[in-house]
């Protein structure tokens, strides 16, 4: 039987965000979802770590601005930035995050006489349930480079902090977005992990809302509610992020014209729910969900398996358990690929 193939044209893209030497998070995770779905990608780390965050204690070093370029300038003098698209995560500091947006903006100033040929992909990372997790001068420095992107990613946190719109509801979750597109002229925007009270949204349930603007800077907006995993997991955003580079890639070469459009966005005849974005996210969405669905299905049974073993060991004290756990909650990407090629399950995007 023939294996099905890769569902992206040939596609390299420079995936900058940070590295961590076990577990799933950052580039760990993007350059092998990427990867699985057929991309060829270049691995630039902000950081260096020997496990994500989440355990409470971890050792490496982040990368400076100055090296960042260092890195880049290597690519170019031997020919190596040739990229169709950038994924940019996690940076550690203003400057090194100014070094970055260098990169993207020459990438893309070089592209301009090919509409379409460069997609540059910013996740902002900068905090989470109302809490910033970068330094305060990290801010503006986002909201100077997002009108250089072709996506961006916030969660509900970062959004606010973009729009300056406090978002409470699903009115002001639209005015937020309709603020970034109209500010900064971000053809794409996509807003994950949306926790609002809304009468088609059931208890235990997540929504993400996107957005391709029109030609008048206006916002198609729809969103797809999800179920809520009762879970803790780290990686996700980055997940999310690598995920939707290959699927709006995909996405975009199945729509005619559209590859050669500058910034792929859509003739504003099309409507929001049939935007190559929205028909990306709901695949994003499913994958997603079965992975982490898995994930959390075998996490009791590794974390028995563990703290039989640590038992033997000595005993298991609150730290000890505290670590096991976050082990256990790894996502369980190299066993499940399936998920990330063919999905099983459906989500469908609904206008707002």
């Amino acid at each position: 039987m023939m294996s099905e193939g890769p569902p992206v044209p040939e596609t390299r893209v420079l995936a900058v965000a940070s590295h961590v030497v076990s577990g799933y998070v950052g580039n760990k995770i993007a350059v092998f979802s990427m990867q699985t779905l057929g991309c060829d990608v270049a691995a630039l780390n902000t950081v260096q770590f020997s496990n994500h965050t989440g355990y409470g204690q971890w050792t490496g070093n982040k990368v400076s601005a100055q090296e960042i370029t260092d890195l880049y300038r290597g690519l170019k003098n031997s020919y190596l930035d040739d990229f169709d698209m950038m994924l940019s995560g996690y940076v550690p500091g203003a400057e090194a995050l100014e070094a970055v947006g260098k990169i993207a903006e020459e990438l893309k100033e070089r592209a301009k006489k090919a509409p379409g040929s460069f997609f540059w992909v910013l996740d902002p990372v900068m905090g989470d349930n109302g809490n910033l997790y970068v330094a305060q001068d990290v801010v503006p420095v986002y909201r100077n480079l997002v009108s250089h992107a072709d996506l961006i990613l916030p969660n509900q946190f970062e959004a606010e902090l973009l729009s300056e719109v406090k978002i409470e509801d699903m009115a002001s979750l639209g005015h937020a977005i309709q603020v970034m597109h109209r500010r900064y002229g971000i053809p794409h925007i996509v807003i994950t992990s949306v926790s609002l009270r809304h009468p088609d949204h059931p208890d235990a349930s997540l929504s993400v809302v996107g957005s391709t603007m029109t030609s008048e800077r206006r916002a198609r907006a729809f969103k797809i509610v999800f179920p809520a995993i009762d879970c803790y997991f780290s990686g996700t955003g980055d997940m999310f992020a690598a995920l939707t580079v290959v699927r709006m890639r995909e996405a975009v070469w199945n729509t005619p014209g559209l590859a050669t459009a500058e910034s792929w966005r859509s003739d504003d005849s099309i409507d929001a729910l049939d935007l190559p974005l929205a028909k990306a996210v709901e695949k994003v969405l499913a994958s997603m969900h079965e992975v982490l669905t898995k994930t959390c299905e075998a996490m009791d049974i590794g974390l028995r398996r563990r703290l039989g073993e640590t038992q033997v060991n000595g005993g298991v004290d609150d730290k000890k358990m505290r670590l096991l756990k976050s082990k256990a909650a790894e996502l369980k990407l190299v066993r499940h690929v399936d998920s990330l090629r063919s999905p099983k399950v459906q989500f469908r995007a609904v206008k707002m």
